[in-house]
């Protein structure tokens, strides 16, 4: 069965895009640490991150630096975090976290709620970035 992630991919299961490219897909997770957290997922479903062959590795850590990028012009953060963590879904995946203390990036936090209108207009937002 294909993972949740794939089901996105696919268009099977909604999802806040910010960025897509034939390899690559970056998405709002939908239970996020701070406002503009993304999820930089590979088409290519592979388990684990370091399971994935290393041409595709780099192009996803590219891909993920130009999501991240985008993120830091339309969301006031100080730095942009970084996690892998790869449990919770079986599909390899990065986390953006923008960040204003560490604090931000703590997983046991409480997750924000925000609207599907707020998602949709951050996915807009960094999505505008993306093509600056």
């Amino acid at each position: 069965m294909s993972s949740i992630f794939t089901q996105i991919i696919n268009g099977e299961i909604p999802a806040y895009k910010v960025a897509e490219d034939e390899n690559y897909y970056a998405f709002l997770d939908i239970y996020p640490l701070a406002e503009g957290h993304t999820l930089v997922i590979p088409k290519k479903e592979t388990d684990y991150i370091f399971d994935i062959e290393d041409k595709e590795y780099q192009g996803l850590f590219l891909f993920a630096k130009q999501v991240a990028a985008a993120m830091r012009k339309v969301i006031p953060c100080e730095r942009i975090g970084i996690a892998v963590i790869g449990i919770e879904v079986r599909h390899a995946h990065i986390h953006l976290v923008p960040l204003k203390t560490s604090y931000d990036i703590d997983f046991r936090k409480p997750k924000l709620r925000l609207s599907p209108e707020e998602f949709t207009s951050i996915a807009a937002k960094i999505s505008e970035a993306m093509r600056k």
